[in-house]
């Protein structure tokens, strides 16, 4: 960035100052919004104009501007439509035109006029009046150059979405995916709550917490990880159907799937099972992508995917048919261990059975899941607080949804025997002090709940940023989140 060009707008924006020009008024006079000028005469002929001499007042940002002496040409952009101004010298006052004449890219102002079309059609606004709204004193980047550091577009995303109209329809897509989300759980009798985000104990997942400190209780709180533990208490206090739309924060790697502050979807729902959410998430996401994107049929990242139908397959089934182990005959860690190694997998280093059976489907299974898949059928070690499978006790009625070769949630049975549960949340404590630091944690306060009673309940959580990825057909989690987590700038500048 060139600082003799800031220089230079700074004393112009000094000029506008010195006479007696707020370039910075608190008011914006009537107008009429870019688009609906765009709407209601984007159609007429230039005679039609002619004839009519429509006037309009609008506002909005300098994108471009071109000069040819007694001519100015500038195009503004407001809320993501563009219209054309012109400025004639013989039209305006002395004043008026080198007033005109002195705004920059990035300005923005409100302008006055008739409508015309230029000789190659262009719909444009004939100012006469021009009021500056706000000065810009550092330049725009260009836009077809200035803003490809993957980097830089983050940090300025303000920039970002200025120059890179794909970046604005992401935004757009993420907006109405969360507008159709919740129109669809309304719909279906479910009551939109909120939970704490500070949470004395954290639970419901299993991931490395933020942690943060109360001064007036001298109290140890942690950044929420999953919200489950305080919607199924909504549940137990008798509201059957609730769900929550919100950040979590896990204190973990960061990738193209991963952020350390990301937005989920938890729904629960009484007197149903992981079957009914089974239903319930086909549904969901077939309404989301007919209302963003009008089809079910979508192209993410090359592939072409069918959000509309969906297969079933267990753990099990998915794992031995990719690496030939099965992990139900090998129950034990050093049994695991000898299978992949055997199979020549590698080192099998996982610290837990679990762990190790989690790695073999990431690894072998996960990349493959392409079109719109159910896997079901989880581990109990793998699933603290879901509810086993009466088919097979090894087993819970658990799944997880995948599209375009990723996880986008993670649904249950709830469990609901407090005895159950106990036992298992006492088993994830003694991983959790051999050195298991995303074992969840015991939480005598849900176990109390529980004794309480808890009806029947099956929870669904889906991963709304991954779900904007597909939709949008975006690669990279980052691209989805407005404001992604970066790493610090080494120099500290603020270019």
């Amino acid at each position: 960035m060139s600082e003799r060009e800031i220089e230079a707008r700074r004393a112009r924006l000094q000029e506008l100052r010195e006479e007696g020009v707020d370039p910075y008024p608190a008011r914006v006079g009537p107008r009429t919004a870019v688009r609906e000028v765009v709407a209601e005469y984007g159609e007429a002929t230039a005679e039609e104009l002619e004839q009519a001499a429509p006037k309009v007042a609008v506002a909005g940002r300098i994108m471009a501007v071109r000069s040819f002496g007694k001519l100015v040409f500038l195009q503004v952009l407001e809320d993501g439509a563009a219209l054309q101004l012109s400025a004639r010298k013989k039209e305006m006052s002395p004043e008026s035109f080198a007033f005109v004449k002195r705004l920059d890219v990035g300005d923005f102002v409100r302008a006055e006029g008739a409508l015309w079309r230029t000789r190659t059609g262009e719909l444009t606004v004939d100012v006469r009046e021009a009021q500056i709204l706000a000065k810009s004193v550092r330049p725009l980047p260009e836009k077809w150059h200035g803003l490809s550091d993957v980097e830089l577009r983050f940090r300025r995303r303000f920039l970002d979405l200025l120059v890179n109209e794909e970046s604005r329809r992401i935004a757009l897509v993420r907006s109405r995916t969360l507008s159709a989300m919740r129109s669809f759980l309304d719909e279906r009798g479910f009551m939109e709550v909120e939970t704490p985000v500070l949470q004395p104990l954290y639970g419901g997942a299993a991931a490395r917490p933020f942690s943060t400190h109360h001064n007036t209780y001298d109290q140890t709180l942690f950044l929420r990880i999953s919200d489950e533990l305080y919607l199924k208490r909504l549940v137990a206090g008798g509201l059957d159907r609730v769900y929550e739309i919100g950040h979590n924060f896990r204190n973990e790697g960061i990738s193209r799937k991963h952020n350390p502050e990301f937005t989920m979807m938890e729904c629960y729902q009484a007197y149903a099972d992981y079957r009914d959410m089974m239903e319930l998430t086909e549904a969901m996401v077939s309404e989301i992508a007919l209302a963003v994107r009008g089809t079910t049929k979508v192209e993410f990242q090359g592939e072409s995917i069918d959000l509309g139908s969906w297969t079933q397959i267990p753990l099990r089934d998915a794992i031995h048919d990719a690496t030939g182990v099965d992990f139900v005959e090998h129950d034990d860690l050093d049994g695991l261990r000898g299978a992949v190694r055997a199979k020549g997998l590698g080192e099998a280093a996982a610290p837990s059975w679990a762990k190790l059976v989690d790695d073999l489907f990431s690894e072998h299974v996960e990349p493959s899941l392409i079109q719109p898949t159910f896997m079901v059928d989880y581990p109990r070690e793998l699933s603290p607080l879901a509810k086993s499978s009466p088919r097979d006790p090894r087993l819970v009625e658990r799944f997880e949804p995948f599209i375009g070769g990723m996880e986008i949630g993670n649904a249950f049975s709830e469990l609901n025997d407090p005895d159950d549960q106990r036992d298992r949340l006492e088993r994830q404590q003694e991983a959790q002090l051999s050195g298991d630091d995303e074992a969840h944690p015991l939480d005598e306060d849900y176990l109390l709940t529980l004794e309480y009673g808890l009806p029947p309940t099956g929870g669904l959580g889906i991963g709304v940023d991954r779900l904007v990825m597909v939709l949008a057909d975006a690669p990279n989690l980052r691209e989805v989140i407005l404001f992604p987590h970066l790493r610090p700038e080494s120099d500290g500048g603020s270019s």
